[in-house]
């Protein structure tokens, strides 16, 4: 189902539903690291990727593609790696920042300080198998007060089955407290760009993330890229045709609960039904 089936109306809406949780928030990314290197041609599969995540938060390790010059040849390769999702900036003074930085707004990505650098030089993807989203229901009936708004889960993805290829940036973070050569100081982390959401994705949230399709990836991962301005003609947003959502169990809202029933559409209910058709 689309998006557009869902939410036919875009005048019908409620502003309590307008303070709804960050996007990108959640998300789910199952794709095998074989699959993901002969998708996107990458030359280098480096160790400590996460396995099947249909729940990620921020803090964790996700998969992420990006390019590298490497140091004693020169050469530019593709790798595949491990980000922590979360950007450290390279002079923060700790990584405890990280879970407050896991957007860069494409608003101001190319100018905040802490995004800036990693925009111009550091850009990668993240590939997903869709995001989460939580649509606030108000729950006030006749002779009854305004109650907390209730949350409701969405689960937004390609409806052709693809991968979205989130669009991201990366930074380098050294704990000064250990010595460079040691593997352990350096953090990778990684942030999502987004973007005010398409006219029926913005019924659930008002960010999506930034995408880049096929045909732009090349230059989005070349490292020899630097210009701000080149950086952001590469960005896209997903058309709203393309994409599906479908409410999903409460159970996403805890970071432990992850398997593939997360992503599974929630069984319709005749009077969950008949409130989405009044509230929206």
């Amino acid at each position: 189902m689309s998006l557009l089936t869902i939410f036919p109306m875009p005048g019908v809406w409620s502003e309590a539903a307008d303070t709804l949780e960050s996007m990108c928030g959640r998300y789910a990314t199952s794709a095998s690291p074989q699959d993901l290197m002969e998708e996107f041609e990458v030359d280098d599969l480096f160790d400590g990727l996460p396995g099947p995540d249909y729940n990620v938060a921020p803090t964790v390790a996700v998969p992420a593609i990006f390019e590298r010059r490497v140091k004693d040849t020169g050469e530019v390769r593709r790798r595949l790696a491990p980000l922590v999702w979360g950007l450290v900036p390279s002079w923060a003074k700790d990584p405890s920042i990280g879970s407050r930085m896991i957007n860069a707004r494409l608003e101001t990505v190319a100018e905040k300080p802490a995004f800036r650098r990693a925009f111009s030089a550091r850009r990668c993807i993240l590939p997903a198998d869709g995001f989460y989203e939580w649509y606030a229901a108000e729950q006030q009936a006749a002779g009854r007060g305004r109650g907390k708004p209730r949350k409701q889960p969405f689960f937004i993805h390609r409806g052709d089955g693809d991968l979205l290829v989130m669009a991201g940036i990366y930074e380098i973070w050294r704990d000064p407290r250990k010595p460079p050569e040691d593997d352990s100081a350096w953090l990778r982390t990684c942030s999502v760009i987004t973007t005010e959401a398409t006219d029926a994705v913005g019924h659930i949230h008002d960010r999506m993330p930034m995408v880049i399709t096929r045909d732009a990836i090349d230059a989005w991962l070349d490292p020899e890229i630097t210009d701000p301005e080149r950086a952001l003609e590469l960005l896209e947003v997903t058309e709203a045709s393309v994409l599906e959502a479908y409410a999903v169990s409460i159970e996403v809202n805890s970071v432990e609960n992850n398997n593939p029933s997360l992503v599974e559409p929630l069984a319709s209910e005749p009077d969950q039904h008949h409130d989405q058709e009044t509230l929206i």
